[in-house]
């Protein structure tokens, strides 16, 4: 399969961002805000903690806590008492706040082009236009400005984690080989497709029948090591019953395989052949034909797309970008190659050179707006001109498969979960660090409507 170019590995760069926001439900997006102003009377404001040069009041604590305690009402949990919140709630606003002051040390910023896409895909993930997801927010009384502030910074918070945390940490190829053989020791949902080669002994056999047996047997293990066919040689010389079908036992998994086929079986790859297995029948020879997962497939669309790119700058507007763009589809229904079009037009250099060739993509490789313009394009047939984050773009679509990536969509699971594992357990450690190093002083003193509470 050919490489990803430089416009799939860059938006897949981004969407890896965004994992748990994009998977928000409107609820759960609906508990990343601050409670709508109620009506009644302002809190005395004072500070609660000192975090380096800045400070957190108590107002942004109170309107922390109540949207805290609102989120855990919705999910039915029993509410702490707030003097057991507040404490915990403060530190965790410390250490937000320590990590926005290390985010702007190191000059990382989120643009509003990225939060908008963002914004876009939020909206989507829940069914909505992004203009429709405002309206619902400002419906439930929560002012869209302010939710835009926090998706900002929940992205901001992720950029920083990849780049002190996320960028320590290695998974290499042999844990994740390991894990995965592991799990397929213990599973019972793989399905093996062997043929089998039998040199039978009688009941009661003698030591010298079962000696000849064996000897048959070695002999005919040594011609298919030396690579005759193995389908030609059951069908010749098996006592099997499938010796006419070439041995070929069929599909089955592994708790319906002969006992002693379980382990010999489970140590080899596709197209390898055991050695001698003894049974009570006599002496076997086995090839494993094939291997596959009893379970659910992971099943792919691919769709192999070709695009030329013109971006706007100083001296082309967008719509100069999109007009021009629209002189070339109409060349191209003339007549004209896209790919030459492309090699001598597209701005997108890496796939300029091969004719605009993106190469067969995945969802989820490409920009969405670039994915849902090619959605339901017939292939052969050039798009209109439409935009992305990268510029104005015409597509041709020259063909769709349905591509069974399981294996590789376990593999990448095991590798994403051993990643998260490392790094749930580094960023703890690095954490620590960084409020260990700071300058704290907590002052959650008692308020007017309950004990002392305090947390140094």
């Amino acid at each position: 399969m050919e490489q990803p170019s430089s416009l799939t590995r860059a938006w897949a760069r981004r969407a890896r961002a965004l994992p748990l926001l994009l998977a928000m439900t409107p609820l759960g997006l609906l508990a990343l805000l601050p409670a709508p102003p109620a009506g009644a009377g302002q809190l005395l404001e004072r500070i609660v903690a000192v975090v380096n040069d800045d400070v957190i009041t108590l107002t942004e604590l109170e309107e922390e806590l109540e949207r805290i305690k609102r989120r855990l009402r919705a999910q039915g949990a029993a509410l702490p008492p707030d003097t057991v919140l507040r404490p915990q709630l403060l530190e965790r606003m410390i250490l937000t706040r320590l990590q926005l002051q290390r985010a702007e040390a190191l000059g990382l910023r989120v643009d509003d082009e990225d939060l908008d896409r963002a914004l876009r895909d939020i909206a989507q993930r829940n069914g909505l236009s992004l203009e429709a997801f405002r309206r619902t927010l400002e419906d439930e009384g929560f002012d869209f400005a302010t939710f835009r502030e926090e998706i900002r910074r929940e992205i901001l918070l992720a950029r920083l984690h990849r780049r002190e945390v996320g960028s320590r940490v290695q998974v290499s190829r042999a844990e994740v080989e390991r894990l995965l053989a592991e799990r397929r020791s213990r599973d019972q949902d793989t399905e093996y497709r062997l043929a089998h080669i039998l040199v039978a002994v009688p009941d009661a056999a003698s030591p010298e029948e079962v000696a000849a047996a064996r000897r048959k047997a070695e002999a005919l293990l040594e011609r298919l090591r030396r690579g005759e066919d193995f389908h030609e040689l059951a069908v010749a010389h098996s006592d099997g019953q499938q010796a006419l079908e070439g041995g070929d036992l069929g599909w089955r998994r592994a708790d319906e395989l002969p006992s002693p086929f379980v382990e010999p079986v489970r140590g080899l790859e596709p197209g390898q052949i055991s050695g001698l297995i003894r049974s009570p029948s006599g002496f076997h020879i086995v090839k494993l034909l094939d291997k596959r997962r009893s379970g659910p497939r992971h099943l792919v669309t691919e769709t192999r797309v070709r695009h030329i790119l013109i971006r706007p700058d100083a001296l082309t507007s967008d719509e100069e970008a999109r007009r021009r763009l629209e002189a070339l589809r109409q060349r191209i229904l003339a007549g004209e190659g896209f790919a030459e079009l492309a090699r001598r037009h597209s701005q997108d250099q890496p796939t300029a050179d091969a004719g605009g060739d993106l190469g067969w993509v995945r969802p989820g490789q490409l920009d969405p707006a670039f994915e849902a313009a090619i959605r339901e394009l017939p292939p052969g047939r050039p798009s209109e001109p439409f935009r992305t984050s990268f510029g104005w773009h015409l597509a041709l679509v020259e063909g769709r498969r349905q591509r069974d990536d399981t294996e590789e969509f376990l593999r990448e699971q095991v590798r994403e979960g051993l990643r998260r594992r490392k790094e749930e357990a580094e960023l703890e450690a690095w954490l620590r660090r960084l409020r260990d190093e700071a300058h704290v002083e907590v002052r959650l003193e008692e308020t007017p409507a309950e004990g002392a509470s305090h947390r140094g």
